[in-house]
C-alpha cells in the first residue's frame, strides 16, 4: 500500500486500519506523512483515534430536526420533531451532541414543549439559526399551558445562535388585555433546573408573556440578545428569574411592554451589565412579599446600563404585608433618556389598586444608587417609599444628576420623597435628598 506524501485525505467515515507487517513496497516517508495529515483532519472533525489499530470514533453529535420530520415550512406542526430530535441529542453519548434548527427556515411549533433532562452528556448544544414559531391563541395546543418552550433539569445547556423565537402574542394581549381578566399566558423560553447554562446570541419577539424565565438555576450567562415587544404589549417581561443564583445578564437589548428584566423572590449574586432597556417597565427587584408571603433577595448588581424611555429606572417594589429581606443591592453608573421613575423604592406596589392596607415586615437595606445621569419626565426623579414597621435602612445615593426631560413645562424643577428611608446623600446630588433619615 502506497500512500504518497503532498496529499489532502478527507475522512468521511469510521475507519479501521489493521496492520499486520510492512513489506518492501510500502513507501514509508508517504506512509509517515500521511498519517500525521489524517490525524490532523481525525481531530478537526471532532473524532478520537487509537494509533495501534487506526480505529476512529466520532466524539461529538450533530442532530438535525430536519432528520427527524420537521419541516420548517412555518405551516405544518414540529413539534414531535422537536421531541424527536431533542430525545436523541439528549441520549446521546458522544461528548457535546448539537440539536440543530437549521437556518433560512421556519418552524411553526403549536405544542408546548418540555426538553427534559437530565441528559448522559455533561454538555448539551441547542444551535438556532432558524425560525421558531408559536401558533396564534385559537391554535395553541394547550390553551391552560403557563409555558411554550421549557428545558428542565439540562445541567451544561449551551444554546445559541442568530435565529429568532417569536411568541406570537398578539392574538393573547388582545384577547385579554388586562392581567385581571385573562387566564396566564405561556412564557416563550422557560429553564428550570438548568445548571451551567449559556444563552446567546438569539432574536425574541412578541410572547404571549415572559420572553424568558429563569427558574431555580445555578449559574447562567446571558448575553447579545435581542428582546421586542410592544410598548403596549401586557406583561411581557424581557427576562424573569426567580429563585437562582449566580446569574449573569450583559451586552443585549431588551424592549418590553413590561419590565426589562425582573429579580424575584430567591435571587442571590445576580450581575446585570450593559443592557439597553426600553420601552418598557425598567430593571426591577420585585415584586416581593405578594399574598403575604416571605421573600429574600440579595447581592443584586445592575451596572452601565441604559433606560430609554422607560416608565421606571431602578425599581425594587414590595407588597404590603410581606415578609422577608432584599439587601446589598447596588445600581450603577446608569444612562437616563426620558426615563420616568429613575430611582424608586415602592413597598406599597398595588398595580390594579385594590389593595388593604397591610403591616409588612419586609426590610429592605444595603441599596446604592450611584452615577445615575440623564433626563425624566418626572417630577418626583427620586421616590424612596418604605414601610413603617420595617424602615429601609443604609440607603446611599452619590453622584447623582437628573434634569428635566426636554419636553417637560419650562422651569421645572426635579424633586426627591422620602418616607421611612433612612440613608445618606451626596451633597452634590441633583435633586438633592434632603428627606433621608439618619
Amino acid at each position: 500500500m502506497t500512500i504518497s506524501g503532498n496529499k489532502t485525505f478527507l475522512v468521511k467515515a469510521t475507519v479501521q486500519f489493521e496492520v499486520h507487517a510492512f513489506s518492501s513496497s510500502i513507501n514509508v516517508q508517504g506512509f509517515r506523512c500521511a498519517i500525521f495529515v489524517i490525524m490532523g483532519i481525525v481531530a478537526m472533525l471532532g473524532y478520537t483515534y487509537d494509533w495501534m489499530g487506526f480505529k476512529l470514533t466520532r466524539t461529538t453529535s450533530l442532530i438535525n430536526v430536519l432528520n427527524f420530520g420537521a419541516i420548517g415550512d412555518g405551516s405544518a406542526d414540529d413539534s414531535q420533531a422537536f421531541l424527536k430530535a431533542w430525545s436523541a441529542t439528549c441520549g446521546s453519548t458522544s461528548n457535546g451532541p448539537s440539536m440543530i434548527i437549521p437556518g433560512n427556515k421556519t418552524f411553526l411549533v403549536k405544542q408546548p414543549v418540555q426538553f427534559e433532562g437530565p441528559c448522559f452528556s455533561s454538555s448539551i448544544n441547542v444551535q438556532v439559526w432558524g425560525d421558531i414559531k408559536a401558533p396564534d391563541m385559537m391554535n395553541f395546543g394547550d390553551i391552560n399551558s403557563h409555558t411554550w418552550l421549557v428545558f428542565s433539569k439540562v445541567d451544561g445547556l449551551i444554546v445559541s445562535g442568530t435565529g429568532k423565537i417569536d411568541g406570537t402574542g398578539k392574538s393573547w394581549w388582545d384577547s385579554c388585555p388586562k392581567e385581571t381578566d385573562c387566564k396566564k399566558r405561556p412564557a416563550a423560553l422557560t429553564f428550570n433546573r438548568c445548571n451551567n447554562l449559556q444563552l446567546s446570541g438569539l432574536t425574541h419577539v412578541d410572547s404571549a408573556d415572559n420572553h424568558i424565565s429563569i427558574t431555580n438555576c445555578e449559574v447562567a450567562t446571558i448575553s447579545s440578545i435581542h428582546i421586542t415587544a410592544p410598548k403596549t404589549s401586557p406583561n411581557t417581561d424581557g427576562i424573569d428569574i426567580n429563585n437562582s443564583t449566580r446569574i449573569q445578564i450583559h451586552d443585549s437589548y431588551i424592549g418590553t411592554g413590561d419590565d426589562c428584566i425582573a429579580m424575584t423572590d430567591g435571587c442571590k449574586f445576580i450581575n446585570i451589565t450593559g443592557v439597553n432597556c426600553g420601552p418598557g417597565h425598567g430593571i426591577s427587584i420585585g415584586s416581593l412579599g405578594i399574598n403575604g408571603s416571605r421573600t429574600t433577595v440579595e447581592e443584586l448588581h445592575v451596572n452601565n446600563c441604559t433606560f430609554n424611555g422607560t416608565q421606571n429606572g431602578a425599581r425594587i417594589k414590595t407588597w404590603q404585608g410581606g415578609s422577608g429581606y432584599a439587601k446589598i443591592i447596588t445600581f450603577a453608573e446608569i444612562i437616563l433618556i426620558e426615563t420616568g421613575n429613575p430611582i424608586l423604592i415602592d413597598q406599597y406596589y398595588c398595580p390594579h389598586n385594590t389593595c388593604k392596607n397591610q403591616t409588612s415586615t419586609l426590610g429592605i437595606s444595603s441599596v446604592s444608587f450611584t452615577g445615575f445621569r440623564g433626563t425624566t419626565n418626572t417630577v418626583d426623579a427620586i421616590q424612596l417609599k418604605c414601610n413603617s414597621k420595617v424602615p429601609c435602612t443604609d440607603i446611599a445615593l452619590n453622584q447623582i444628576n437628573i434634569m428635566p426631560a426636554p419636553d417637560m413645562k419650562p422651569g421645572t424643577i426635579i424633586q426627591s420623597t422620602c418616607i421611612n428611608a433612612h440613608g445618606t446623600s451626596n451633597t452634590s446630588n441633583n435633586p438633592k435628598v434632603t428627606c433621608l433619615l439618619q
